[in-house]
Order: structure tokens, then C-alpha cells, then sequence
């Protein structure tokens, strides 16, 4: 099972009330949702191996590179953090994040660290990355546990690689295989990175190609099996592409070069070695006590530890 800690963090954060909170005041709701999501993923699931992924750059410049409006919208320019006399467009990218979100993180890293439950990332990539690479090494079956549709690129039948997408809630998540994407959009896994690229995506300020909705994209990868097969069908005059797509494709070539490259998860992403071997017990139970009582995670904590040993029964 491979986590994209984020989007578990975000959804605990926003689905749980900021009234959770440490002895000193501090929010934990965060910290206590995702250990509580663990649990109950742990529970269902009964995975033998677990990395919980993070991003090492939520917004890599290669992307921005490629296409600038990539999460632009997402971005707090820090022009007090640029050198004297710099101009705004020096100042790093910063996430919006709300203020009571943030601090959290480091928590829930103690936590896992303690737990020995492994935190994977790959430097200068998301955790989308992370988790494709981490994929792409593992043999057998596994399960990607994610709220971001563009994860369904991973899907893959023959080599037993699922989504359980976690976006209505996790204890209503829904298992995605190729069949269930097939059944939603016409096409396996396999094309479902191209599918995006056509379709665009607003939340990540992809603009897609103009004129072409989720039918018509899905309509081209089914037909002409890859963005390579599309881009040879609209040079090739003969081919059935309709003179409407055609002149859609047509004005959107630039974009169609670079953007394949940017929704692909990289599975070559250089990802820190991990012990994925999920524990039957904390690495350090003194640590983890001491994290229970200094934040009020006695119930979450005990939650997992239950869960934990269950699953090693």
C-alpha cells in the first residue's frame, strides 16, 4: 500500500474540526485524522508493506517550466524572502497552505517515524512521483491510496496495481481497477495520462486542449491508442480524425509537445530507499508515548497500534 500523504493530511485537515487540539492549544486535527485513516486502511486492507509518500517539491520546476499555469493558482509569491532589490519573479514558490495545517506536518512525521512506518519521497518531485516510482520497483500487488484522479495512469491489471480513491471519504472509497475506468471513461490505465493531457485539468492549471471535453478525449486515446498515435493521425491527412478535432489538434500542437511530460507521473523519480515492511509494533514506543501525551493523540496512536498488531496476527 503506497499513501499520498498529502491528500490524506488535507482531507483530515478540512474534514475534521481545528477544536482538536494538543494541551497547549495547538490543532491536531491533521495529525489525528490521518493516523486515524491509517488505521482504518490498515484494518481493511491488511497491506504487509506500506510507504506513506510526501512531496519533496509540490511544484517541480521542470513542470513549471513547461507550462507556467501549472498550480499557479496555488502559489503565495514570498517577495520578503527575496534578496534585497530582487524582483518578485526571484522569490521561491510558496503552497498556500492555512496557517494551522503546516505545523502539523512535522508532527505526523514524528508520529510515523516512531511508529516505523516508512516516509518516502523523491527530491525535486511530488508525491505523485514518489509513489509511481516506489510502484514501478515493487513486484506483486499494490494499492495506491490517493484522491487525485491523475493516479489513475497507474492502474494496471496485468501487473495488479490499483486506486483506492479516497475523494468521497475513506470509509467510502472506491477501488479503481481497469475495469471500473474502462466502464467510466473508455479507457484502461494505460491511457488515461494522454486522456488527461487532451481533457486539461483547472485544479492543476492544465489547460488542455481547447474543444475537447472528457468525450472527445477519451473518444481519441480509444481510437488511436496513445498521444504518438493521435499527433501521426493529425499529420496524416488521410486519417479519420474530424475536420472540427483536427483543427482543434491543429491549433494546440505547442501545447501537445510539452504537456505529456508534465501530467506523466515520473517512475524514474530518484526515491529514497525505504523499509516498507510494515511493523507489528512501534520502532520506538517511548518516542511515540511521549508524542501521545504532548499532543493529545492517545486515542488515534493506541488505534493504530491495535490495528498494527492485528494486521501481524
Amino acid at each position: 500500500m503506497i499513501l499520498d500523504t498529502p491528500t490524506l493530511y488535507y482531507r483530515a485537515y478540512f474534514g475534521l474540526p481545528e477544536s482538536i487540539t494538543a494541551p497547549d492549544g495547538m490543532p491536531v486535527n491533521a495529525v489525528r485524522g490521518t493516523v486515524d485513516f491509517i488505521s482504518a486502511l490498515v484494518t481493511a486492507y491488511r497491506p504487509n508493506r506500506l510507504i506513506a509518500c510526501f512531496d519533496a517539491d509540490w511544484r517541480p520546476a521542470f513542470r513549471v517550466a513547461a507550462i507556467p499555469s501549472y498550480k499557479a493558482h496555488r502559489v503565495l509569491e514570498a517577495v520578503e524572502t527575496a534578496e534585497p532589490g530582487a524582483t518578485s519573479a526571484a522569490a521561491p514558490d510558496i503552497e498556500i497552505v492555512p496557517d494551522t495545517l503546516s505545523p502539523q506536518v512535522p508532527v505526523l512525521e514524528a508520529v510515523l517515524d516512531a511508529f516505523g512506518i516508512a516516509r518516502g519521497w523523491a527530491e525535486e518531485y511530488e508525491a505523485d512521483d514518489a509513489i509511481a516510482a516506489y510502484a514501478a520497483a515493487h513486484d506483486g500487488p499494490i494499492d495506491v491510496v490517493t484522491g487525485d484522479r491523475d493516479m489513475y495512469q497507474l492502474v494496471d491489471d496485468a501487473h495488479e496495481v490499483r486506486v483506492l480513491n479516497i475523494a468521497r471519504g475513506v470509509s467510502k472509497l472506491e477501488v479503481v481497477d481497469d475495469g471500473v475506468l474502462t466502464a467510466k471513461y473508455g479507457i484502461p490505465g494505460r491511457g488515461y495520462a494522454d486522456f488527461a493531457t487532451l481533457r486539461g485539468d483547472p485544479s492543476d492549471g492544465l489547460p488542455g486542449v481547447s474543444g475537447i471535453g472528457e468525450k472527445s478525449a477519451a473518444t481519441l486515446v480509444a481510437e488511436f491508442g496513445s498521444m504518438a498515435g493521435i499527433l501521426a493521425a493529425l499529420d496524416d491527412p488521410g486519417s479519420a480524425l474530424k475536420p472540427a478535432v483536427r483543427r482543434r489538434l491543429d491549433v494546440a500542437r505547442d501545447y501537445l509537445a510539452i504537456a505529456p511530460d508534465v501530467v506523466r507521473v515520473h517512475d524514474e523519480a530518484p526515491t529514497v530507499p525505504v523499509d516498507s515492511l510494515l511493523p507489528a509494533a512501534p520502532a520506538d514506543p517511548k518516542e511515540l508515548d511521549r508524542l501521545a501525551e504532548q499532543y493529545g493523540l492517545v486515542g488515534p496512536i493506541r488505534r493504530l497500534q491495535r490495528a498494527l498488531a492485528a494486521g501481524a496476527a
